[in-house]
């Protein structure tokens, strides 16, 4: 892989041979097939996984053919090049997979004491995480088709793209005879493909999708006038790629310790989420009549006007921010617009607060708590963005045509998203934003926090969240509308899965991996974490490097909580202490306000290597490498 920098003109990420496709690149294609499977052999499954590995799309095979599909498509005037075709390869292993395949826990530092985060939710799945995520009721794991309990496991996703349907099919065919050979059972098959005409590009309910989709830093060319954004899509911010992908660059400098084989490789989620079209326009156009009768909207207002507030863009995608009385669907440019801002509609009166635009993604309407009028940029939040690669399944409903487009069939959207971090990002949006009625609280970045909603609560997602009621704001002032939405979309399955990088895949087909614990980039450790989760330990499972409460940075041995190692820096008098790994060194500092250093109280001597990493090793020792040379460690070595 090339070497990074920090210029965001330098694209080395289009060189990238080791992150698979579908993360950065995306695979983007009309028909894909995902294949939820279950081992039951380690032997059969790694020599499966061995004639797998070079089948795997890389980010530098996917990024140069969509370059050159999207030239020949400029060429031809916006009709798909017919000669330039592709089929694409996805792999990911769930926790359970992972642990099948090498024979022992992929997470020795994660158990069932461990506080909530990133990795704690990747060990214990979506099933048992539903609750709280709003998987209840009729969407609990017992109803599942896949990634629940019992014959529902599923040890890896594989996943198919193709341009042409007759090629997906046919490579199908070899793809289900391998898996018998290996043994490998096929806990469930799902399908998805873009719908064709007037509804390309578009979800069930009829909107476009895809639209508020951030760009790459490294991979997009930025904007030469405005450089947060990606050339060409005013708007559209780019991400630092290690919110996607681990051991890259990222937004905030969160202590992310993951293991060796966690690097240049994606955390996953799918989700199968079932459409009851019919249902959701008609729940649309019974809440405009509510709206009517209390004199809350326009005479001329039509359940399309109502919907696309509820979506917070029209049909065509244009945003209601910009055009609040009518879609703009002539208009390209309108359809792909990612240039909004919520600053000067803080209540929501054209653009709710409860829309599914602004649930997911509040870019700049959320005020600065405490100071009037004033209002987070629309970069605040880059370090909660998701790379969603989903597509839809199942005929659209067309109660005219055959009993495959009715109200009952099978009709909905495999949504497929990507991030380094599944607490923060994927997690975070569904339970703290989606299905908050809170929403937005007075501080929009803390997980958990309960804030009283009183009288008349903001709502959930109307579009894709929990049953809920909404509030409904005049734009003339006055007592808020309650609108009722029932649940219109389910969820009938759903995995959390890792992508590894193709050196992993090949270690994996070895059945080895490397559960040495990685800091890379800037990162700080802090006490009292804001959002109650650990920033102030890395456990390898054998020792564990950790920031005490008093400041003092120690080594310990986890069999027996004997301190090996310590820079004996505790300062209780000093209430703001750090441990920082930044431009290769490792140090405990106190900060001033703003998280300025004040004082170094013992540093490990070793800055000026900005590459360097911070390794909890699983036999003991914590050990900084530089371009594979030990350059500093703790001689705290167990065995």
């Amino acid at each position: 892989m090339a070497t990074a920098t920090t210029d965001p003109h330098n694209l080395f990420l289009r060189e990238d041979a080791e992150t698979q496709g579908d993360v950065l690149a995306g695979f983007k294609k009309d028909h894909m097939q995902l294949l939820f499977l279950r081992f039951e052999s380690p032997e059969t499954a790694r020599t499966w996984l061995k004639q797998l590995r070079p089948l795997i799309a890389t980010t530098k095979q996917v990024a140069s053919f969509n370059r050159e599909f999207s030239r020949a498509r400029s060429y031809s005037g916006g009709d798909d090049p017919r000669n330039l075709n592709a089929l694409w390869y996805g792999l990911s292993l769930t926790f359970e997979g992972l642990s099948f395949l090498t024979g022992h826990n992929p997470l020795p530092g994660v158990d069932s004491n461990s506080t909530d985060g990133p990795l704690k939710a990747f060990v214990e799945g979506p099933a048992k995480r539903a609750e709280a995520l709003g998987d209840t009721g009729q969407n609990a794991p017992q109803n599942w088709l896949f990634g629940n309990f019992g014959d529902g496991r599923v040890h890896a996703v594989l996943t198919l793209a193709a341009d042409q349907p007759h090629v997906l099919r046919a490579t199908l065919g070899d793809v289900r005879q391998d898996l018998a050979r290996a043994s490998i059972v096929t806990v469930y098959e799902q399908e998805g493909a873009t719908l064709e005409g007037p509804r390309r590009g578009r979800e069930h309910f009829g909107f476009k999708d895809g639209v508020s989709e951030p760009a790459i830093k490294h991979l997009d060319e930025p904007d030469p006038d405005n450089p947060v954004y990606e050339k060409g899509h005013p708007g559209t911010i780019l991400i630092k790629p290690g919110e996607f992908v681990v051991g890259l660059e990222r937004e905030r400098p969160h202590p992310l310790p993951y293991p060796e084989w966690a690097q240049h490789g994606s955390f996953q989620v799918v989700r199968r989420l079932a459409q009851d079209v019919p249902g959701w326009w008609a729940g649309v156009a019974a809440q405009l009549k509510v709206l009517k009768e209390a004199k809350a909207a326009p005479p001329e207002a039509t359940t399309e006007w109502l919907a696309a507030r509820l979506v917070g863009r029209w049909r065509s995608g244009t945003p209601v921010a910009k055009c609040p009385h009518a879609d703009m669907s002539y208009n390209a440019e309108s359809s792909n617009d990612n240039l909004i801002s919520f600053r000067d509609d803080p209540q929501g009166t054209t653009t709710p607060l409860w829309s599914h635009l602004r649930k997911t993604n509040p870019r700049d309407g959320f005020p600065v708590r405490g100071k009037d009028k004033e209002f987070h940029p629309d970069t605040k939040f880059n370090h909660r963005r998701l790379m969603r690669r989903g597509i839809p399944y199942g005929l659209p409903f067309d109660p005219s045509a055959s009993a495959l487009n009715g109200p009952d069939a099978p009709r909905g959207l495999v949504f497929v998203c990507y991030q380094a971090d599944l607490f923060r990002q994927f997690e975070f949006i569904q339970r703290d934003w989606m299905n908050d009625e809170t929403f937005p609280k007075p501080n929009p970045d803390t997980h958990h926090e309960k804030v009283d909603p009183g009288p008349f609560p903001t709502g959930s997602d109307p579009v894709a969240g929990e049953e809920t009621v909404v509030r409904w704001e005049r734009p003339q002032g006055g007592e808020p509308v309650a609108l009722s939405f029932a649940q219109f979309v389910r969820t009938e399955g759903a995995v959390y899965a890792f992508v590894p990088s193709v050196s992993v895949i090949d270690q994996l087909a070895e059945g080895r991996m490397n559960t040495n614990m990685v800091v890379s980039g800037f990162t700080i450790f802090t006490v009292g974490s804001f959002d109650n989760t650990e920033r102030d330990t890395v456990d390898s499972g054998t020792v564990r490097l950790f920031l005490q409460p008093d400041g003092n940075l120690v080594v310990i041995d986890n069999s027996n909580d004997r301190v090996l190692w310590s820079a004996d820096t505790a300062n209780p008098a000093r209430e703001k202490t750090q441990a920082r790994f930044a431009d290769g060194e490792f140090f405990v500092c106190t900060v001033k306000e703003g998280n300025q250093i004040d004082q170094k109280l013992w540093t490990s001597g070793t800055a000026g290597k900005p590459e360097a990493k911070l390794v909890v090793q699983t036999d003991g020792n914590v050990v900084i490498y530089h371009q594979g040379k030990a350059i500093w460690h703790t001689d705290t070595a167990l065995r």
